[in-house]
């Protein structure tokens, strides 16, 4: 892979705001009283979008819009060799929109927003190991 210059910087963006997301998540967790689980478990899910679009724009492809981490990991696999499955993520899918707005859905406990977070980190950790450093820090 050889991202030229914005494309790089792309890429970063996507990263950042990735990492940003996680941090939310992450943070979030820690309350002891009246955890918005659901706004965790967004978040993880965002995190995981925003790792595999930058993943995709890391290798030139184009991706349409969505929010469906089934259609991007299937699209990143179709380029790149991935170091994690379909199965380690797919549970995310649901708090693109559950997590967003009202509804009849079921809670999200903390042990799933938990979960939530391992994913989330397992998607950062797998992309990040595919991305040559230079693009992550942005020196040549």
């Amino acid at each position: 892979m050889n991202a030229q210059p914005d494309q790089a910087a792309e890429v970063r963006q996507w990263v950042e705001k990735a990492e940003h997301d996680l941090r939310n998540a992450e943070h979030v967790l820690t309350l002891t009283e009246d955890c918005p689980t659901d706004t965790v478990c967004f978040h993880c899910h965002q995190c995981a979008e925003k790792y595999l679009k930058a993943l995709l724009v890391a290798h030139g492809v184009a991706f349409p819009r969505t929010h469906d981490l089934v259609v991007l990991f299937n699209l990143s696999a179709g380029y790149v060799a991935s170091n994690f499955s379909l199965s380690a993520i797919q549970p995310l899918n649901r708090y693109a929109v559950e997590a967003r707005y009202p509804g009849d859905w079921d809670s999200i406990s903390r042990q799933e927003a938990a979960a939530a977070v391992r994913m989330a980190r397992t998607v950062r950790e797998a992309v990040r190991s595919l991305l040559p450093v230079n693009i992550l820090t942005g020196r040549q």
